[in-house]
């Protein structure tokens, strides 16, 4: 294969030129050469004259007499006459090669001679033909300088010729490297700004015919090539962003999805709306014919179905609840706890087996099962059905697996709501049972005995002991009476989330319409309000010490100062009758003070009672500080810290 031989635009400029500079060398050349001529003829006119001259003054001093100088003067003219014939290269001066020119310079010698020999060596007396014989001979040196001058306006025509075709030239030079430059250069600059403002308008079919081999040519292939690629980008690009679309659609459905999903999973009270809600979201997003969620027990051994939409109503029947294994599609639920999405084709059953699968024959070919899980703990499963086959992306299997942990999280979130309202429950009947126990009942146990002790009486028929046993029994009824209003308005007891005060002034009210003991409400400072939990705790002990006072202190009236900084404080004071842990009083108040300190330990808090026989009682609640404010305040209100 043979290699194309490559001609950069400086080679071609120089190829082009190359000639075109010879010819000038060549012209100018001539040009020197016949200037150089010119001058030697000139100057051997100009020798010629001087030998003209020199025959005039020989002639003069030969007919003046002046024969001393004649020698010196024949030396001078015999010296021009041989300059004449050899020339002299460094004036320079030499006599043109023309035959008739130097047959003149000849004829001039002979008539030298001749003359030499009459008139200035044998010097004759008579010299009356002498000036005619000087004109004679200098008639032969003037035929001699027109011949020079002739043979000088040849050369001087062909030097005219010579410059007019050095011009000449010069213009078709400037001409052809006009045109070259415009060929070589100035059209494929054109070609490539021309193809250049196609590109920028967006026409990408632009291309440079130019296939010559410089570095235009190079230049050109490669803006042939760029053109190329960029056609092919641009020819791709719609196709690009159609799929990058695509794509972000696609994102933006499974956010959305994800959105849903957990919006739902955190709005939802029971069981039972999640996965029916649940089911209908993740239908839609994974685009199935038909889904199931299944709840699993704690040995995964049953599988419960909570929710189904788009199956056959006698599928859902059927598997309604099912043991571990059993399916009715021919494949297993949880044969083994398996953490990762599965893709399972349906199949027919063998040909031996009478009854068709029902999944087959509602027309679903692929279930996609994903696991319910929470940590290490399989919580159930998510069956997706599609009436084609298909094979999940990962990014579908991410979202749908996300979906999944969603659901088992809000589960949880369900079964410890569902726990700690039972425990919650659990715990107000005990303490419910506690007050009734510690109060209603014993009032009632002492009302049994005085009816037992009536009946003794009337047996014994004694008026004043049955008067007297009717006024215990009347007492204990109106105690029993008001414990169980009490214990009412305990349990009717609400509070405001932001502040305690109201609900304190609340209860003090109605203390002073059930028992007509004044009370007064202070507060001093600002602090952080208390959370709810703890509201109702501490207006639980407010209240337990008022029920104390309307029971056993015989007071005109009770004040209740609250105390915000640097910690809560709650103060009940009373102006009655007190009592002295050393006189036993204090155990008809036991049971009050008991559930009192035992609600104060549910919020880490002290109870102290003082009392002084005579002046009074003071209970005082004091809860700890909290340690950490803003979190405390946050909570309260419901808001984050940012």
């Amino acid at each position: 294969m043979t290699t194309r031989k490559q001609w950069s635009l400086g080679a071609k400029l120089a190829l082009l030129g190359a000639p075109f500079l010879l010819l000038v060398l060549l012209s100018t050349a001539a040009a020197l050469w016949v200037s150089w001529q010119l001058d030697g003829g000139a100057a051997a006119v100009n020798e010629a004259g001087r030998m003209r001259m020199q025959a005039y003054r020989m002639s003069l001093s030969v007919g003046l007499g002046r024969f001393a100088q004649l020698p010196d003067q024949v030396a001078e003219f015999e010296l021009s006459l041989a300059t004449l014939r050899k020339g002299d290269p460094e004036r320079p001066l030499f006599v043109p090669p023309e035959a008739g020119v130097r047959e003149r310079l000849e004829t001039v010698g002979r008539a030298w001679t001749a003359y030499r020999a009459r008139w200035l060596t044998e010097r004759p007396t008579d010299a009356a033909a002498l000036p005619a014989e000087t004109a004679q001979f200098v008639t032969h040196i003037d035929a001699f300088v027109a011949g020079i001058e002739a043979h000088m306006a040849r050369w001087t025509a062909w030097l005219y010729l010579l410059q007019l075709s050095v011009l000449g030239l010069a213009i078709f030079v400037v001409a052809i490297l006009v045109y070259a430059g415009y060929v070589f250069v100035l059209e494929p600059v054109t070609q490539l700004r021309q193809a250049v403002e196609r590109i920028q308008q967006g026409d990408f079919d632009a291309r440079v015919d130019h296939a010559s081999s410089d570095e235009f040519g190079t230049l050109a292939r490669g803006f042939n090539g760029m053109a190329e690629h960029l056609q092919h980008m641009y020819r791709h690009l719609e196709h690009k962003v159609a799929e990058k679309t695509s794509e972000l659609e696609e994102k933006k459905e499974r956010l959305e999805g994800l959105y849903e999903v957990t919006a739902l999973v955190a709005e939802a009270t029971s069981l039972d709306e999640l996965a029916q809600r649940f089911a209908r979201n993740v239908m839609r997003i994974a685009r199935a014919d038909g889904i199931t969620v299944r709840w699993s027990d704690q040995e995964n051994q049953r599988y419960l179905m909570l929710a189904a939409q788009g199956m056959p109503q006698s599928l859902v029947d059927k598997e309604r609840c099912i043991e571990k294994g059993d399916c009715l599609c021919g494949t297993s639920n949880a044969s083994e706890i398996d953490a990762s999405l599965r893709v399972i084709p349906i199949v027919a059953r063998d040909a031996n087996e009478p009854a068709p699968l029902p999944c087959s024959t509602a027309g679903f070919r692929t279930v996609v099962n994903v696991p319910v899980r929470l940590h290490d703990r399989l919580m159930g499963e998510v069956d997706l059905f599609f009436n084609a086959k298909i094979t999940p992306t990962p990014a579908s299997r991410s979202l749908l697996e996300a979906l999944a942990s969603h659901l088992a999280g809000a589960m949880e979130n369900l079964r410890l709501n569902a726990l700690e309202k039972e425990a919650a429950v659990a715990q107000e009947r005990v303490y419910l049972a506690r007050e009734l126990h510690d109060s209603i009942a014993q009032s009632l146990a002492f009302i049994k005995i005085q009816v037992q002790l009536m009946r003794d009486a009337l047996q014994s028929g004694n008026p004043e002991e049955m008067r007297q046993i009717v006024d215990e029994i009347d007492t204990g009824v109106r105690e029993s009476y008001g414990d169980v209003r009490e214990l009412l308005l305990h349990f009717r007891t609400r509070t405001n989330e932001e502040d305690v005060a109201p609900a304190l002034a609340t209860t003090l009210r109605k203390f002073e319409l059930q028992s007509g003991i004044k009370a007064e409400l202070a507060m001093e400072g600002h602090g952080l309000p208390l959370a709810p939990d703890q509201q109702i705790q501490v207006l639980h002990i407010v209240q337990e010490a008022l029920s104390n006072v309307r029971k056993h202190a015989h007071a005109s009236r009770v004040a209740v100062r609250v105390q915000q900084q640097p910690a809560w404080r709650f103060e009940v004071r009373d102006d009655g009758i007190g009592f002295s842990a050393a006189d036993g009083s204090a155990d008809e108040t036991h049971v009050g003070l008991r559930i009192m300190k035992e609600r104060a330990q549910r919020l880490g808090a002290e109870v102290t009672v003082v009392s002084i026989p005579g002046q009074g009682t003071v209970v005082t609640l004091t809860l700890p500080p909290p340690a950490n404010p803003l979190a405390q305040a946050t909570g309260t209100y419901g808001g984050s810290a940012a």
